[in-house]
């Protein structure tokens, strides 16, 4: 029985999981010391829970469920990009991990659930009740030769994140994110949880990570979240007040430059295909699309 293959998550699977990752979603970046520590210390007031599946010892499947604590709309729950192996697939491995990751969810009070599928998977995400919404875009970018420093306005500093204040940091990503394309809002980003995910995250490369302050403001942010010669953009954007200068696309740009600096050989990032100024940004800097994903949403009962 597949059944019987699925387990709860353990510390000591993480680089397997993060193994099967580099296979099944070669475009998404979290090393193997951000996956254990999200197993052995999961995030703050989210329920968040996780398993694999095995065959022979290995792992083959991975999945993990939710409470969306970034968003005001209540009983939101999220399901992570279910991972299969592609050998392992059309034998039950992914209706298994779904199937404890709804139940997780019902268990937890969710009503209303998010997840992600490939376009290939849609069809699978309909045999479960799940409706396709927003498309998303993920792009890669080479980063030889590294980009160029870009030229500062006047008024204009770029900063490495690591030596601003991360409550500053954290004002400048909830307000930058709080009309970003979406099937909820992010409008209730705690402290707590931004610390968790973003600042104390083992991947976060605090000297790439780039912060724009305008006359001593901090505007605009780009994060870089690293795992050895690979990067994702883990957030870029500007409070409101100060969009239409660019601010987004000189943090992002200095911040693939200190990238790239230390190694970093090709960048990634995701955008939902209505958020029209990002994917300026990122057409911009020279970034080609690479893949595609579909949200998807469904009712609990």
């Amino acid at each position: 029985m597949i059944d019987d293959l699925i387990r709860p998550a353990r510390p000591e699977d993480a680089p397997a999981v993060v193994a099967l990752r580099t296979v099944v979603h070669p475009y998404l970046v979290r090393g193997v010391e951000s996956t254990r520590r999200m197993i052995a210390e999961p995030p703050p007031g989210e329920d968040w829970t996780a398993w694999v599946a095995e065959s022979a010892g290995q792992v083959v499947g991975w999945g993990s469920a939710y409470r969306n604590s970034q968003t005001s709309e209540p009983d939101v729950g999220e399901i992570s990009t279910l991972h299969v192996h592609p050998a392992h697939r059309g034998r039950g491995v992914g209706t298994a991990l779904l199937a404890a990751a709804l139940g997780h969810l019902r268990a937890i009070g969710a009503r209303r659930v998010l997840t992600w599928a490939q376009p290939g998977s849609l069809p699978f995400a309909r045999r479960h009740g799940f409706k396709p919404s927003r498309e998303v875009r993920y792009s890669a970018l080479e980063l030889r030769p590294a980009p160029l420093m870009p030229e500062l306005p006047p008024g204009v500093r770029l900063l490495p994140a690591g030596e601003v204040d991360p409550r500053r940091l954290h004002r400048v990503d909830a307000e930058s994110s709080l009309d970003e394309p979406g099937d909820v809002p992010t409008d209730a980003m705690g402290y707590d949880i931004w610390h968790y995910e973003i600042w104390d995250n083992p991947g976060l490369d605090r000297e790439a990570s780039t912060v724009a302050e305008v006359d001593g403001t901090p505007t605009a942010i780009s994060l870089v979240i690293r795992d050895g010669d690979r990067m994702w953009s883990g957030y870029t954007g500007t409070v409101p007040a100060y969009r239409g200068r660019g601010l987004a696309r000189l943090a992002k740009q200095a911040a693939l430059h200190r990238a790239a600096e230390s190694g970093i050989r090709i960048a990634y990032t995701s955008n939902d295909e209505a958020n029209a100024p990002m994917l300026a940004v990122n057409a911009r800097l020279g970034y080609r699309p690479v893949a595609s994903q579909w949200s998807c949403l469904r009712e609990l009962n």
